[in-house]
């Protein structure tokens, strides 16, 4: 997807995510625990919601976007002190190998155009024993149609390059080298798939 959509869409992604407010405070909740103490990179950060809610917890958190808006916006007011905002490429990271405790990408492998190629930058970074957790919006059932929800992002260019269901996408991780240790699906106006996740 086009840096440009998500430039347009940065001003205004805070207030869309309100009405997934569950979705995001058990997010907070989980990553949080997941990190604490640990050192930790997100990739697609948006406006640096999840990293300065789980900052509190982890040594340290680098967050990352491809979009120069999205971390314009990241960076407004006083992100804790433990928090760096990068504008990142997820597919090609600049960060040295095993780098990292924890990569989070939240609500980003669905929109991505390769993200195998994402995951394996993931295994890459991160350290002996480290973890992936990589909560992901899928849909229902196999053909089914899409919400109102998504068809309204799909109005405002945000499309889904992979249309998982929860199955698909356990078995999508799984084939790429990863076993999930804790798996839910949380749902909302988009279902999401929670996933904690270690090399397989």
């Amino acid at each position: 997807m086009k840096k440009s959509v998500w430039d347009r869409f940065a001003p205004v992604y805070s207030l869309a995510m309100k009405s997934q407010k569950h979705i995001y405070d058990y997010m907070y909740s989980h990553i949080s625990s997941a990190v604490a103490g640990k050192e930790m990179l997100e990739l697609a950060t948006g406006p640096g919601l999840i990293a300065r809610q789980v900052a509190g917890s982890a040594k340290r958190v680098v967050a990352t976007d491809f979009s120069p808006k999205m971390i314009e916006q990241a960076r407004k007011g006083q992100p804790p002190a433990n928090v760096s905002f990068e504008i990142a490429d997820a597919a090609n990271l600049r960060y040295g190998d095993k780098s990292f405790d924890v990569v989070v990408i939240a609500n980003a492998l669905h929109v991505v155009p390769d993200p195998a190629k994402v995951l394996s930058e993931i295994d890459r970074v991160l350290r002996d024993g480290g973890m992936l957790i990589c909560p992901t919006f899928i849909h229902r059932a196999a053909n089914s149609k899409e919400n109102l929800w998504a068809k309204v992002l799909k109005a405002v260019g945000i499309q889904f390059a992979h249309q998982w269901t929860a199955d698909e996408f356990r078995s999508f991780i799984e084939t790429n080298g990863w076993k999930i240790t804790a798996g839910e699906v949380v749902p909302g106006r988009i279902d999401l798939f929670y996933a904690e996740c270690v090399r397989a």
